[in-house]
């Protein structure tokens, strides 16, 4: 798997595009999923892994639990996809993955939380139509019937209306499935949100895409970047006051975009002056 280390902004930008022109169209059309994380040494485990124990066997008690207690109409039609679609979005665990056709979407998250300024943070970018040419041939069919390049709820539903028959297609070898959910709320197309699928609870993305490494890179984000990218990504509105819509999403903003640009070193080394202050002027 191929690791970028940038040290701009322009950059960035250039490896955040890096194969988006597409001769036939004479457009900028990028077939990458981007996915930004704070720390460069996280994995890509999902919320379901980390549930542990006997996580496998809970999915299916989890989602069916989840569609009895919900509310009945909160999803636009009764199908599992759209069920588990909500369910991620909501915090359940899944075996689903968060990403977005957004690069800048990505880097927000990349650079949300102001306590991470000290470590290196990442965007994994995952070229899905890529990923799709590796899949089942029922998944490809489908596909191809709607000649799309992601699938939405509906043509993977045709393909597979559950988890236990999506699972049975695999045959023991892994793919990966990106989905585009519906747009069940502003918060979803704000962030112009895509889904990872993988054909199993058990597997895993990152062992998954370290055995193909032609369809996906990690651009390394340096820490002492990081502050320069968050200031242009708030002067570009990508802030959690466009992509959390709501009076939650403005207060984290704001409390961010107010807060002074310190980072945990900076503090440390601020709080280790004090203490060396004190040690030498005790009465003061």
């Amino acid at each position: 798997m191929s690791d970028i280390r940038v040290s701009s902004w322009n950059e960035l930008n250039d490896h955040l595009y890096a194969g988006s022109w597409k001769e036939p169209l004479g457009r900028f059309r990028s077939t990458f999923a981007f996915r930004g994380m704070q720390d460069a040494a996280d994995d890509l485990t999902t919320s379901l892994f980390r549930l542990g124990g006997r996580f496998v066997q809970q999915e299916t008690h989890l989602l069916r639990n989840f569609r009895k207690y919900a509310h009945r109409d909160a999803v636009p039609g009764d199908s599992t996809w759209n069920w588990l679609a909500l369910a991620q979005h909501h915090g359940l665990p899944t075996r689903l993955l968060d990403w977005t056709f957004s690069p800048f979407v990505a880097l927000h998250f990349a650079t949300q939380d102001l306590d991470d300024f000290d470590i290196d943070g990442v965007v994994w970018c995952v070229d899905y139509v890529k990923a799709h040419a590796l899949l089942p041939k029922p998944l490809r069919a489908a596909l191809a019937e709607e000649q799309a390049d992601v699938f939405t709820t509906e043509i993977l539903d045709r393909a597979a209306d559950s988890l236990g028959k999506f699972d049975d297609l695999s045959a023991g070898s892994d793919f990966v499935v990106f989905l585009d959910p519906p747009s069940l709320d502003d918060r979803i197309v704000n962030q112009f949100a895509l889904l990872s699928l993988m054909s199993s609870p058990e597997a895993n993305m990152r062992e998954w895409l370290e055995g193909h490494t032609d369809i996906c890179r990690r651009i390394i984000i340096p820490a002492k970047l990081k502050w320069e990218i968050r200031d242009k990504l708030d002067q570009a509105n990508i802030t959690e006051r466009v992509l959390f819509p709501g009076l939650d999403g403005l207060s984290r903003w704001l409390k961010r975009y107010y807060s002074p640009r310190t980072t945990r070193n900076e503090t440390d080394s601020s709080h280790d002056r004090m203490k060396d202050d004190a040690a030498r002027h005790p009465d003061t």
